[in-house]
């Protein structure tokens, strides 16, 4: 299959942006293959690379390749090279697990692969990917020798494409529970019901940050999910920690989790919205790590107005001298425009504040610097002065 582009819609794709939408498309000749391969040419007609192509996605063309093919070869290359990139993170013992395969950032659109332990988390969420699933699988079994190999195919993402949702033990198998170290600290993981494909490595280095500032401080961590952010306030030694979620499910896992590391946290069931407005006692430090506000850029106007009204309760509820960690995994919510939206509300408040850093999602998260979209999780670490 050629696929020809209209006059002038190369220059992304020749700069490294792996997306190409169906409007930018001029013609199609021929059909895609059994792996869905297409060779993408510029309008003058020179060579951009190889992709693979679904008629049903607006994204109709996902790049995998410079040159004029992508073989098997090239998928263990470019799989290996990705594994081999995060030895040094699971190397001294205190780090068991981590993303070996981040998508777009490691150049495989539309594949996740986590490590668990000994074991091993997929997600495929492109048509073009799914093609490919019985080479990823059989390769992955050859550079690891995995435990076990879970599939968490299940996401939106999916939907859009044509496919089914696909999930499950597809090898070995899986103990139950499932523990894994982080940093020193161990965590449960139900690969089955929790979110994404089980755990948000992705926080792995700001879950350190606030362990460093947490010692005795009052921390309350919002959206707690399975107690990351808690338990790691209380190992920092922190005065007292209170983490507040919707979910009665996850107070189970956090429970869990504080068992396992052998601190207290106590847990609320509440809208965090509701319980920050509030007129309750101080904190000396706050997280905020909310789920996705906006799912797609006609959200962003809604998803910024939810934003702005969270991070102005959780600024009220600060002492002086208290830290906000903020962040948002909103793809349709850039850095820039978050920054503004955390600043908007920081004026609001009335109070003086400090920005001490800005954070992202640690380094088996990397972004292809062409694709900004890759670029999802952004966090603030702000200061109440007074």
């Amino acid at each position: 299959m050629k696929i020809l582009l209209k006059k002038g819609k190369e220059k992304l794709v020749r700069m490294g942006h792996p997306w190409v939408f169906s409007g930018a498309v001029d013609s199609i000749q021929g059909k895609a293959d059994e792996k869905r391969l297409c060779a993408v040419h510029a309008f003058d007609g020179s060579l951009i690379g190889t992709g693979y192509y679904n008629e049903k996605s607006a994204i109709c063309v996902r790049m995998l390749s410079k040159s004029a093919q992508f073989t098997d070869g090239d998928l263990r290359e470019r799989l290996s090279a990705a594994i081999e990139r995060r030895e040094a993170l699971l190397t001294g013992g205190d780090t068991d697990s981590c993303r070996l395969v981040n998508s777009e950032g490691d150049f495989l659109p539309g594949l996740t692969v986590e490590r668990y332990g000994e074991g091993l988390c997929l997600q495929i969420t492109t048509a073009g990917m799914e093609a490919w699933r019985g080479s990823i699988i059989n390769i992955l079994k050859e550079l690891l020798s995995p435990a076990f190999i879970y599939e968490r195919s299940d996401t939106e993402a999916r939907k859009r494409e044509g496919l089914n949702d696909s999930e499950g033990l597809i090898s070995g198998s899986l103990s139950e529970p499932l523990i894994i170290k982080e940093k020193g600290l161990n965590f449960g993981v139900n690969l089955a019901s929790g979110q994404k494909t089980g755990f948000f490595f992705d926080q792995r280095e700001n879950r350190r940050l606030v362990r460093s500032y947490s010692e005795g401080r009052a921390v309350c961590d919002c959206f707690s999910y399975s107690g990351g952010f808690a338990i790691s306030a209380a190992l920092g030694g922190a005065k007292s920690v209170l983490a507040v979620d919707t979910s009665a499910k996850a107070g189970k896992w956090l429970a869990q989790n504080a068992g396992l590391n052998g601190v207290n946290v106590e847990f609320k069931e509440d809208d965090v919205f509701s319980y920050l407005r509030q007129p309750d006692s101080k904190f000396d430090l706050i997280v905020l790590d909310p789920p996705k506000f906006a799912r797609h850029a006609g959200e962003t106007d809604r998803a910024a107005r939810g934003y702005k009204d969270i991070n102005l309760a959780a600024l009220k509820r600060l002492s002086a001298g208290g830290l906000l960690f903020t962040f948002s995994c909103s793809n349709a919510v850039d850095p820039y425009l978050f920054r503004q939206i955390v600043f908007s509300a920081a004026a609001d408040s009335g109070r003086d504040i400090q920005l001490l850093h800005a954070l992202t999602a640690g380094v088996d998260h990397p972004v292809n610097v062409a694709h900004k979209e890759g670029e999802y999780l952004k966090g603030l670490v702000l200061r109440v002065v007074s």
